[in-house]
C-alpha cells in the first residue's frame, strides 16, 4: 500500500549542515532531490551520514553549476529545466509537489550560506509557495531547515509546538497585516510589517504558541 506520510529533503547550494538534526532529515527521507550544483556537497556528505557514497534520486535545475562531466555520469537522474522565470529550489519543490505520491513534507536543506541575496530569496519563496502551489489544500508543507533553526510559512492563524525559551522571529511583507500573539515574550499585535526587523528577536514563554491573523495573509516564521 502506498504510504501517505512521505517526506521529501531539497538539497540547496548553500551551506551544508553541520548539525545533527538536518542530517537526520537527509537520512531518514523518503526522496532526496539536489539542485544543480548541490549534488556535489551531497556526494561528498553522504559518507558521514550514510556511511557509504549515495546518490540522490534526483538532480533538477538548469546545470549551470554542474560540470558536464558530471552531468553525463548522472545523467540517468538529471532533470534539466532551462527556464529561468524560476529558480532551482522552487523548480525541484514543484516536481516534488507534482509527482511524489503521499508527500506530506518537504524540508529544504542549504538555504542559507553563500551570498547573502540567496538566503534572503530563499526564504522569501518559502511564503511564495503556500500560495503557488496551494499546499494547504494538498496537506503539505515546506520548512527550511539550517544549522540555525528552522522556517516555515503559514497565511492564517496557527498553533505551533515550539518549546520555552525558544527565540521566535515573524517577518510579512504585508503591512496591512495584524497578528495577535499567544505564548511570546512581546506582544505583537501592534507591530506594522513595514520592514523585516519588526517582529524579530521574540522568545516563547509557553511550549505552544497561537498566532492569530487579523485576514489570511503570507508571513514567514523563524525558530532558533
Amino acid at each position: 500500500m502506498e504510504s501517505f506520510d512521505r517526506t521529501a529533503v531539497i538539497i540547496c547550494d548553500g551551506q551544508f549542515p553541520k548539525t545533527e538534526y538536518p542530517r537526520y532529515l537527509i537520512r531518514s527521507a523518503d526522496f532526496t532531490i539536489c539542485c544543480d550544483g548541490a549534488l556535489v556537497k551531497y556526494l561528498r556528505a553522504s559518507r558521514s551520514i550514510f556511511g557509504k557514497e549515495r546518490t540522490p534520486d534526483l538532480v533538477i535545475g538548469d546545470m549551470d553549476t554542474l560540470s558536464p562531466t558530471m552531468q553525463k555520469k548522472y545523467s540517468d537522474i538529471i532533470i534539466k529545466e532551462d527556464e529561468q522565470e524560476h529558480n532551482d529550489q522552487t523548480k525541484a519543490v514543484r516536481w516534488a509537489v507534482n509527482n511524489i505520491e503521499g508527500l506530506s513534507r518537504i524540508y529544504l536543506i542549504g538555504t542559507a550560506g553563500g551570498r547573502l541575496d540567496h538566503t534572503i530569496g530563499n526564504a522569501s519563496l518559502l511564503m511564495e509557495y503556500t500560495r503557488m502551489f496551494d499546499l494547504g489544500a494538498l496537506g503539505i508543507t515546506i520548512e527550511a531547515v539550517t544549522d540555525e533553526g528552522t522556517a516555515f510559512a503559514i497565511n492564517d492563524t496557527i498553533e505551533f509546538d515550539c518549546g520555552i525559551g525558544r527565540q521566535v522571529s515573524i517577518f510579512s511583507p504585508d503591512n496591512s497585516l495584524k497578528i495577535r500573539s499567544y505564548g511570546l515574550e512581546y506582544p505583537t499585535e501592534d507591530v506594522v510589517f513595514d520592514n523585516w526587523w519588526k517582529a524579530t528577536l521574540n522568545k516563547a514563554v509557553q511550549d505552544t504558541v497561537r498566532l492569530e491573523f487579523n485576514h489570511p495573509s503570507m508571513a514567514l516564521v523563524f525558530l532558533n
